[in-house]
């Protein structure tokens, strides 16, 4: 009888990690994504330093501090007194999806500065929520005196007229004016915590989309495929990927699966003519 023990692959860690929607660790999921490229990466050591983090916190705040003192000692920590910013030289750089280099260098994008941030709220119990604001991920907390909007990037609170303003772009682009506008407070909706990992995710895939960095891409889409099985568009986008390292075996299962699901796609003949093209490579 075989009683070999494997350990689970960074793939199956994360599988486990993102199965249900219950309890969704997201800053656990969100440190696991750097595993493939940090293969000696040690996850928990890096969940301890986000606790030791919030355990400095506290130690600042009197047991009976009102959520508005709470967040405004939590800004001053993270934004001035721990330097937590924006990565403004190197936006595009992958490392600053990977939370062990973001905490290390204090520098990363707005949505892993949000992770963190919204991490060191709630453990604060801070009404603390990610906000998938167009091109640029937003953080809010719920205040008795309402709302307040913070950039991550920057550790600025933002207004509804400065919101408005960074939305006009995005407004025009997709012909959201005059008859066809809407609230600002519909772009404030709560991100849940896949959509976030997600969002994490398709910029790591768009970076190395850009480089041509295929290797890496398809460990990227492993990791969506997992998160969002019923994304049909991320098999698509993986078995492109395997066509491009010249693997075909490997695309046509997922170009297959992909237009099996999609027969009303507007690429769907695209696609087709491509998987056409790999079988033949195949036959």
């Amino acid at each position: 009888m075989d009683l070999s023990f494997r350990a689970p692959s960074p793939l199956d860690y994360f599988a486990n990690l993102v199965r249900d929607d219950a309890g969704f660790p997201l800053l656990e999921a969100t440190v696991a994504v750097a595993m493939d490229e940090y293969t000696d990466l040690d996850v928990q050591t890096v969940l301890g330093d986000v606790d030791q983090l919030l355990a400095r916190l506290r130690r600042r705040l009197p047991a009976d501090a009102g959520p508005l003192q709470r967040l405004r000692a939590l800004n001053q920590f993270f934004f001035n007194d721990l330097g937590f910013g924006g990565n403004i030289n190197h936006y595009y750089d992958p490392e600053n999806s990977y939370l062990n280099v973001v905490l290390r260098t204090r520098r990363g994008i707005p949505i892993t500065l949000a992770i963190l941030w919204l991490e060191l709220a709630q453990g604060l119990a801070l009404q603390a929520k990610g906000i998938n604001f167009p091109g640029h991920f937003m953080v809010k907390v719920n205040l008795p005196q309402g709302q307040v909007v913070i950039d991550p990037f920057t550790g600025q609170s933002l207004s509804r007229e400065d919101l408005s303003e960074r939305l006009e772009p995005y407004k025009r682009r997709n012909g959201l004016v005059d008859d066809f506008d809407v609230p600002v407070g519909l772009y404030l909706q709560s991100a849940q915590p896949r959509d976030i990992l997600a969002r994490v995710l398709r910029n790591l895939k768009e970076i190395h989309r850009t480089q041509e960095d295929w290797q890496r891409l398809i460990g990227v889409q492993d990791r969506l495929v997992l998160l969002l099985p019923d994304d049909w568009s991320e098999r698509r986008d993986r078995g492109l990927a395997w066509a491009e390292l010249g693997q075909p075996d490997r695309a046509v299962p997922d170009l297959e699966a992909y237009l099996s699901h999609a027969e009303d796609a507007e690429d769907a003949d695209a696609v087709g003519q491509r998987l056409n093209e790999l079988r033949r490579t195949l036959s």
